[in-house]
């Protein structure tokens, strides 16, 4: 088990998180102790809670010590981790796949972390070219800093969104679910851990895109109920006015949801959701495709688009098998 294997495993947490993070990046990490045993695998799991490294770090010191009774609010957390931390993991190691935050925002910097804890080495996939950079020059300069390009390119397909955003670009999600056999057709395709997983990213995004003909055939509610989250803002594409759509559709009866016809220019997240048609329609504009795949064959018509995609990452979700794609153009 080399250092790859453990930025692996600190971006494949990560992974796990796309999207839910916006508009922060999805980032993992992996803390070892000095005799390189894996004390603790986290990620960043929504914007305004704690970092990876933070979360990493309090699984750490907890399984080194189960009577810490370390806060919840990273703030918090963190001064209490610099005054109590006993020098449990000092000489310890780290594998976080982005540069360890510099600055204080709405949570510390992770950096004073390591220092403060004394790590032996932090690893590093990528850096961050923000505000939010320079940990890697400040762990560097105390000798702690290692590899700043360790497994970059899978750190960086884990980073386009967050770049994108970054230069103040919409990042663009087109979710399709698909039956074993290729069919969009039918109710309830995916899992309910792959539905969940989809309406946590509705919760968050700015904005949700469907179709005229959907609107008006599926009568949908394109909520984010199974996470209690927030519904998405809507936007209808279609050769007909929103006026024309009847008002008694779900989707229309859900307070403080704006509409549109068009996509606002300040929208920087959006999701597409849709069938066969939808996707031909926009497959070209689409920077990833979250496709879910149940294990069951239908009767239903299978899709018959001929498209090349590149897998970036796969897993798997309540029995269904789901990837993150970009189309091969």
């Amino acid at each position: 088990m080399n250092d790859e294997f453990y930025m692996n495993l600190a971006i494949d947490e990560a992974w796990k998180y796309q999207f839910l993070t916006y508009p922060n990046p999805a980032v993992g990490c992996v803390i070892l102790d000095k005799n390189k045993q894996i004390l603790s695998i986290q990620a960043h799991k929504k914007a305004g809670l704690a970092h990876a490294e933070l979360e990493a770090i309090k699984e750490a010191l907890k399984k080194l010590n189960p009577n810490l009774d370390i806060p919840d609010e990273p703030n918090k957390a963190h001064e209490f981790i610099l005054k109590n931390h006993s020098n449990l993991l000092k000489d310890g190691i780290a594998y976080v796949s982005l540069e360890p935050c510099s600055h204080q925002g709405k949570t510390p910097p992770c950096v004073e972390l390591f220092t403060g804890l004394k790590f032996k080495k932090v690893f590093i996939a990528a850096l961050d070219n923000t505000k939010a950079g320079g940990g890697f020059e400040i762990l560097k300069n105390k000798g702690i800093s290692k590899h700043s390009t360790l497994c970059e390119e899978r750190a960086k397909d884990l980073l386009k969104p967050f770049y994108k955003w970054q230069r103040g670009e919409a990042f663009k999600l087109f979710k399709l679910a698909l039956s074993l056999n290729g069919s969009a057709l039918g109710k309830d395709i995916s899992s309910k851990e792959s539905r969940i997983y989809a309406h946590k990213i509705r919760s968050v995004i700015d904005l949700l895109v469907i179709g005229g003909r959907t609107m008006r055939m599926d009568r949908p509610i394109l909520d984010a109920r199974l996470v209690d989250g927030k519904a998405p803002n809507l936007c209808i594409l279609s050769h007909k006015s929103l006026e024309s759509f009847d008002k008694n559709i779900s989707a229309f009866c859900i307070k403080g949801r704006n509409y549109y016809d068009h996509i606002p220019k300040d929208t920087k997240f959006m999701m597409f959701e849709g069938g066969e048609n939808f996707l031909k329609s926009f497959k070209n504009d689409m920077d990833a495709f979250l496709i879910f795949s149940n294990s069951r064959f239908t009767a239903e018509k299978s899709l018959s688009l001929d498209l090349n995609f590149k897998a970036i990452y796969r897993g798997e979700l309540g029995g269904d098998s789901y990837g993150i794609y970009e189309l091969q153009k």
